[in-house]
């Protein structure tokens, strides 16, 4: 695939479909604009008739691969050059569905990592937060340790539940209800010593506002966030974020 500065993005959403909105939200408060003419162009298929990944993965449910070859093979044929998926899960299938188009998939792990590093958090432990399937697959774990961390995961039935309850919360329009299972999460790891945690389901930076990520005692780093970041990079190659999380649009 070519490395050249893309011309547009494609963005397989549905996945849930407030988190692909939510990314174009993101995206475009992230992106170095003084104008309309300033941002990227982008389109966005934000189908939620996609299989849910997870099922599929630990519960044997119908694969999801062959609706995202579709989306993005639609998304290809309208245009884009390069495409974001935000989903974490969805990323499972990361391997097949880049070699299925010439278009330049963008990892969510890879910007994750790349966003504790704008953080500047180099090593130490990192408590990962996600589904069941994000998490017992390894899908953090492996990127983590390859580039010095430590990942910090809890698989007991309390974590994975308060996980599951919010994002249960935020695909069923609940959002009030997200945010104290969370906050459990996020303090169980804190209390484990991590220094930064993982939202490894782009379901969970909605159930944590940026105005109260203030309240923990230890980074954030936000998928979505740092998937909208890399996008970004990819057709802004000279602009650069700051080093720090806030403000809370930077």
């Amino acid at each position: 695939m070519s490395r050249s500065t893309p011309r547009c993005l494609g963005v397989l959403g549905g996945m849930g479909p407030l988190a692909g909105a939510n990314f174009a939200v993101r995206l475009t408060q992230l992106t170095p604009a003084k104008c309309d003419q300033d941002h990227i162009p982008v389109l966005l298929r934000n189908d939620p008739r996609i299989p849910d990944r997870s099922t599929a993965w630990v519960g044997g449910g119908a694969s999801p691969l062959p609706a995202m070859m579709r989306g993005i093979a639609m998304l290809q044929d309208a245009g884009a050059d390069c495409i974001a998926i935000p989903c974490n899960t969805a990323h499972l299938w990361f391997e097949q569905l880049q070699a299925a188009t010439s278009a330049r998939l963008l990892h969510i792990v890879e910007s994750v990592v790349l966003d504790l590093r704008r953080q500047d958090i180099h090593e130490g432990l990192i408590g990962i937060l996600g589904t069941r399937a994000t998490l017992e697959t390894g899908l953090y774990q492996r990127y983590l340790v390859k580039c010095g961390y430590e990942p910090v995961v809890q698989t007991d039935s309390g974590v994975l539940n308060d996980c599951a309850a919010s994002i249960a919360a935020v695909k069923g329009n609940r959002l009030d209800e997200s945010f104290p299972p969370l906050a459990r999460a996020i303090e169980s790891l804190a209390r484990d010593g991590a220094r930064a945690v993982v939202l490894g389901c782009t379901e969970l930076p909605l159930a944590l506002p940026q105005a109260r990520r203030g309240e923990f005692d230890l980074a954030i780093t936000d998928s979505i966030d740092a998937l909208a970041r890399e996008a970004v990079r990819q057709f802004h190659p000279n602009h650069e974020f700051q080093s720090r999380h806030h403000p809370a649009l930077v």
